[in-house]
Parts: C-alpha cells; sequence; structure tokens
C-alpha cells in the first residue's frame, strides 16, 4: 500500500473511533424502590439493553455499553421476574431519550435538546415474579378526536373494566388518539386508572405530519411514550412492539406506507439472537400485515421479518388499524416458511366505528363495528408458550360471543321467507357453526359472504330517518368474515326457543340463544 494512502486510512479510522459516541450504563435492582443507585445495590447480568438496531447482554456487573448518535433512545428489554418503575400513570420507566439538539420545531412538540450525553444512564429494575400462565387487556384504536371522545373512552371501556383479577399487563394497538397529539396526555391518564402497567404502540394517526422523514414522524411520541420500537420478556413469551407506518409513503411522498425500516427489521434480529427457540414470539404492530397489494404494504419488509421468525414454531401477531375484527393466517404462498400457518389476530377497536351511532346504556354512542363487531376489547391467555384469547364487547357479559339476528315475530305462512343470521365475533370461515330449535337436533349453518344486517339496518335507518337522529351516521357495511346463516326451519303457532352453537378455533363451545313467536 502507498505510505499516502496508509497514512489517510490511518486517519480516517482514527478520527472514525474518535468520533463514535457511546451510551454506558448499569442495570440494577432498585431494591429501596427510589430510582437511584445506591452502594449495596447489585447490577443485574445478562439483561438485554438496545439502542433501536444493536442489543447488549449486561455483564455480570449489571453494565452495558452501546453506540449513541446525537438522536437515539436506549431502552431496556425486560427481563423475565423482573418489573420496571413504572410513571403516575403506569407506563414503564424504561428508556432515556438523548436528543442532543432536540426535536425539529413541529405542531406538536418532541423533546427538548438534552445535551452531552450523560456519564452513566442507570436503569433501576424491580424483582417480580412472573408465572408462565397469564393474562393481558389488548385495546385496538381508542383513537379519540377530542375530549369529549375522551371520556366516550373512558366511560365506555375503562369503566367497562370489572375485573382485574389475574391481569399482568395492557396493550394498545396504536392510534391512541385522533392526529391531535396534545391529547395523548389524556389518553394515559385514562388508561392509567386500570392500574396496570401499560405498554402502547404507534398508530398512523399517533404521528408527526409536518415532518419530511419517517425518522421524525414519532418526535412527539417518543417524548410522550419512549420507543416506538422495544420488546419485553414475561413468563415464557417475548413481546416485540414495532411501528410499522412509514411516513411519507416513499413511493409517492404523501399519505403513509405499511412496512419497516431496516433499522427495524436489524433491531429485531439482533433481539432474536438472545430469545430461545421455545418461547412464545407475540409481535404487536398497528397495520395488518395481510393486503390484496403492495400499494398498502411493503411486502419485502413483511418477508424479511417472516425469515427472522424462520424457527420460532410458536407466534402469534396483533394488530388492530381496520375497525372490524378479523384472523388472518399466512402460510408458504404468502412467505411464511413453516408447516403451521402464522395467526395475526386484527383485534376489534375500542373506538368502535369511530364513537358513532346512537348512545347505548352506558352513555355513550353504540359504535358498532362495520362487520358488526360490537366495540370491546380482547383478553389474551398464555399458558407456557401456548395462547387462546376472549372478545369482551363492551357493557355486555362476558359471555356474549355472537348477535343472533331475525325477527322476533313471523307470520306462520311466511316463516320459511325469513333467515337467521349469527356474527361470532371472534369467529374465522372455517369455524362450525350450528343452530337447534325447542332443544331439537343441530342443524349446521353456512358462513355467509354478506354485510351483517342488524349493522346494516342501523345505518339504513340514518339515511331513511324524518326526523333527526343524534350521534354521527356510522360508517357503511363491510363484508364480514364471521358471519354464518341458516332459513328458518318449520315452525308451529307458538314461542320458539332458537340456540347457535359455535366451536372457536381453541376448540371452547360458546352458546346464544333468542326466541321467536310465530303467528296466525
Amino acid at each position: 500500500m502507498d505510505f499516502k494512502v496508509l497514512l489517510i486510512s490511518c486517519a480516517t479510522l482514527f478520527g472514525s473511533v474518535h468520533a463514535q459516541q457511546l451510551a454506558k450504563g448499569v442495570i440494577f435492582e432498585d431494591n429501596n424502590n427510589n430510582g437511584k443507585r445506591e452502594q449495596n445495590e447489585k447490577g443485574v447480568a445478562q439483561v438485554a439493553v438496545s439502542n433501536g438496531r444493536e442489543v447488549v447482554l449486561t455483564n455480570t456487573k449489571g453494565e452495558y455499553s452501546l453506540p449513541m448518535s446525537d438522536d437515539n433512545i436506549i431502552f431496556v428489554i425486560k427481563p423475565r421476574n423482573f418489573k420496571f418503575p413504572v410513571d403516575q400513570d403506569n407506563h414503564p420507566k424504561f428508556y432515556y431519550i438523548h436528543k442532543a439538539k432536540g426535536s425539529p420545531e413541529l405542531k406538536y412538540a418532541g423533546t427538548p435538546a438534552t445535551g452531552r450525553i450523560p456519564k452513566s444512564i442507570d436503569f433501576p429494575i424491580l424483582p417480580n415474579k412472573e408465572s408462565d400462565d397469564f393474562k393481558a387487556f389488548v385495546f385496538g384504536d381508542p383513537q379519540a378526536y377530542n375530549l369529549e371522545e375522551i371520556a366516550y373512552f373512558k366511560k365506555g371501556i375503562i369503566d367497562d373494566v370489572q375485573h382485574k383479577e389475574g391481569i399482568s399487563f395492557g396493550i394498545s394497538l396504536g392510534d391512541l388518539v385522533g392526529n391531535d397529539l396534545s391529547l395523548h396526555p389524556a389518553y394515559k391518564q385514562a388508561v392509567g386508572q386500570l392500574g396496570l402497567t401499560w405498554y402502547n404502540v404507534m398508530g398512523n394517526h399517533d404521528m408527526n405530519f409536518d415532518v419530511k422523514s419517517d425518522s421524525l414522524s414519532d418526535e412527539t411520541y417518543e417524548k410522550n411514550f419512549g420507543p416506538n420500537n422495544f420488546s419485553f420478556n414475561y413468563g415464557n413469551t417475548h413481546f416485540i412492539v414495532l411501528d410499522n407506518i412509514i411516513y411519507p409513503n416513499p413511493r409517492t411522498g404523501k399519505g403513509y406506507l405499511g412496512g419497516f425500516r431496516e433499522d427495524q427489521l436489524d433491531f429485531v434480529a439482533n433481539d432474536l439472537k438472545f430469545v430461545p427457540k421455545d418461547k412464545l414470539i407475540v409481535l404487536a404492530f398497528h397495520i395488518p400485515l395481510q393486503h390484496e397489494n403492495s400499494d398498502v404494504f411493503r411486502n419485502e419488509d413483511r418477508q424479511r421479518l417472516f425469515d427472522l421468525l424462520t424457527e420460532y414454531p410458536h407466534t402469534l401477531s396483533l394488530s388492530a388499524h381496520t375497525h372490524f375484527q378479523k384472523q388472518n393466517y399466512y402460510d408458504q404462498a404468502d412467505g411464511w416458511k413453516q408447516a403451521k400457518p402464522h395467526h395475526e389476530y386484527n383485534v376489534g377497536t375500542t373506538s368502535g366505528d369511530w364513537y358513532s351511532g346512537r348512545m347505548n346504556p352506558q352513555g355513550v354512542p353504540t359504535s358498532t363495528m362495520r362487520d358488526g363487531t360490537p366495540k370491546g376489547y380482547a383478553i389474551l391467555s398464555i399458558n407456557d408458550n401456548q395462547y387462546t384469547f376472549d372478545y369482551k364487547v363492551a357493557g355486555h357479559d362476558p359471555t356474549y360471543q355472537m348477535n343472533l339476528i331475525g325477527p322476533e315475530e313471523i307470520q306462520a305462512k311466511y316463516v320459511r321467507r325469513y333467515t337467521l343470521y349469527a356474527n361470532f365475533f371472534i369467529g374465522k370461515p372455517d369455524d362450525k357453526l350450528q343452530y337447534r330449535v325447542d332443544n331439537g337436533a343441530w342443524r349446521d349453518m353456512e358462513i355467509s359472504d354478506t354485510s351483517d344486517p342488524h349493522f346494516a339496518y342501523n345505518v339504513l335507518s340514518y339515511d331513511n330517518t324524518v326526523k333527526l337522529l343524534e350521534g354521527r351516521r356510522p360508517s357503511d357495511p363491510v363484508p364480514s368474515s364471521h358471519l354464518w346463516k341458516a332459513k328458518y326451519p318449520k315452525l308451529g303457532i307458538g314461542t320458539h326457543k332458537i340456540e347457535v352453537k359455535a366451536i372457536d378455533m381453541f376448540g371452547r363451545e360458546h352458546i346464544q340463544a333468542k326466541n321467536v313467536t310465530v303467528l296466525e
């Protein structure tokens, strides 16, 4: 090598090393829970820490070191049998935001300038015995556009939670608010009243829209919630939370595109290096991965994510965004490389159909979703590396799992002209539904590819009203993926009990009943 070239190479190498910033610190067991490390408080070894891309484990003294830029968040990946301190709204304190020069000036403020990196960025964690058998609340799209809708969210959802026993934490799957990011603190306060540690996903209505780079679209979100890409362990489950909205859309410069940046997927790859293959991996993001064309979600990003999960046989994805409820499955035709398809539960929303419709007995808009799913929330139950879930309809008993639709009074000679519909809220097209009349034999129902008649009727009542109806007109109905039908059989004069039985994907039986009276 030429001596001059060698000098230049060495100078370049020395300059890059000299310019590199490092974040250092200790993860310690905070025995007195005061948030400060005392001399007798030992560091915790083998705890994963990340800068959003690289992931490292602490040494035997609980020490870590990570590369740091002028715009970085350092965060701890919660180890099993530990918990984080929480703020006044029960949101975990597990990160440090470093923005040397602060966020750019935006409509909704980001983080002020933090200046130099602290000498030691230490994180307290607290012992917390965890079972392999636990439950978590899963909220889709609270999406309040104003304080009135925050009040609807609190009254209709938060106050509806009567039983928190056995619930370990909660997570909201994005669109925490509706574009007005000044409502983030009010949302946090609402969910904080449940008294549970709460995690959040960023949605497309939680972004800074006055930016030109996707890396800046989360400035206000970061200030209010911390990193929008992170992970944590609970029991034998590893949760990975990802922002899957790219804004502005790199193809058009307008709107957003579903997908992941390279650094996000690098984080997943580096994170999984420390996760045993027998664990359940639960991914949480906002936009479903399933779309008919790549104009909605970038297929190459989904493929890399699937590739990273190839050696993990126990997986589940959670999404929201659509304001209906659906079970999505990905097989080898979709790029999934395992024999067992990957399941994505596209969860119904706590805002339902955007707080629309008439007031219900709770004093909030009924807001049934476009596929006929009532607004509510999911309860995820995990046992070791297996999962089940339930959908809790707000304002109803937990046993209410399907809506039976059909007339309650029928003229005898026209009975066979009527159809019984059953909307099984967590159902999927290959589930088995049957009905019976007056404890008779069970008969099969067939899947329907239509919209929910009860929801369609409520929408049409707005379109055909003579006098003003209260509330916002609901959105137009969409075909439901969990609606079944059967023609009414011959029925004699009198009142008959009709029951519908559904067997869900976990082999559990659900029965709903209604009466129909046949008149002369």
